[in-house]
Parts: structure tokens; C-alpha cells; sequence
């Protein structure tokens, strides 16, 4: 926990255990992302996540294992030993996207929305009731 202000810290892995972080359970927004970058780096359909501030976001274990796919300021992070994907680096290197599914822990956030939908697998079919949007949410 997080004696400053309270807030409880989450732990994350890979698969394979060789990479492991921390991050603040204070995640300013979550989504399910179908845009096509997000669906080749899961695997799946769509890919959960939750965004932080970058500074809230620490890599615990393993940080030369992690194998990176952009640049500083832009990239997805992965464990070069088993390839889960952990996290992203988003606007311009100030905010984190945790892939939801490395979390350890549950964090307080839920998805509360569908972004991306217009390039979403036709394979796929949304059931729940969350706020879809063709792009970005607004």
C-alpha cells in the first residue's frame, strides 16, 4: 500500500514469471480494445486495459527480460521469455496501458467501455452492454 496516499498497490506478471510489476490501483480509465494493433499483440479478440500515469507504474522483476516493440515515448512491453504482452506506453510516454489479464490482483476498475469497434474481428460478437464506440471514446 501506498502509505502516502493510501492507495493499494497491484501485482502483475507474465506467464512465465520472469517479469513482474507493480502498479497503483488507481487507474484513471479501462477499456476493451478491438483495433487491429491490439488484437495481433493479444491474440484475441480484444484486448482489456486500464491506464495509469506512467510514474505509478513500476517494473518489480525482470526488466531486462522485457522486450519492447515502438520506441521510449510509444511501445508495448513484453516478456522476451514466454511474449505475454504486460503493458503499453501511451501518449507520448506519460500514461501505462496494463494489459488487465497480467494483473495478479483485482483491481477496482471494470471496463466501461468498447473502443475500436469499427475495426473489431467480424468473428467476434459483443454481448454485454457497455458504450461502444467506432474509435477513441470521447
Amino acid at each position: 500500500m501506498d502509505r502516502a496516499n493510501k492507495t493499494k498497490n497491484l501485482t502483475g506478471r507474465c506467464l512465465c514469471g520472469a517479469v513482474g510489476y507493480i502498479v497503483a490501483d488507481a487507474f484513471l480509465y479501462a477499456a476493451n480494445c478491438h483495433c487491429s494493433n491490439c488484437r495481433r499483440t493479444t491474440g484475441s479478440a480484444f484486448k482489456p486495459f486500464a491506464g495509469i500515469e506512467r510514474q505509478k507504474f513500476r517494473v518489480t522483476k525482470g526488466a531486462d527480460d522485457i522486450k519492447r516493440f515502438g520506441n521510449e515515448q510509444a511501445h508495448d512491453a513484453h516478456c522476451s521469455v514466454c511474449g505475454s504482452l504486460l503493458y503499453s506506453v501511451v501518449r507520448e510516454g506519460e500514461y501505462v496501458h496494463v494489459a488487465m489479464g497480467t494483473l495478479v490482483d483485482a483491481p477496482s476498475i471494470r471496463p466501461s467501455a468498447h473502443i475500436f469497434v469499427g475495426s473489431k474481428a467480424p468473428w467476434f460478437t459483443i454481448t454485454d452492454d457497455l458504450p461502444q464506440h467506432e474509435g477513441h471514446a470521447a
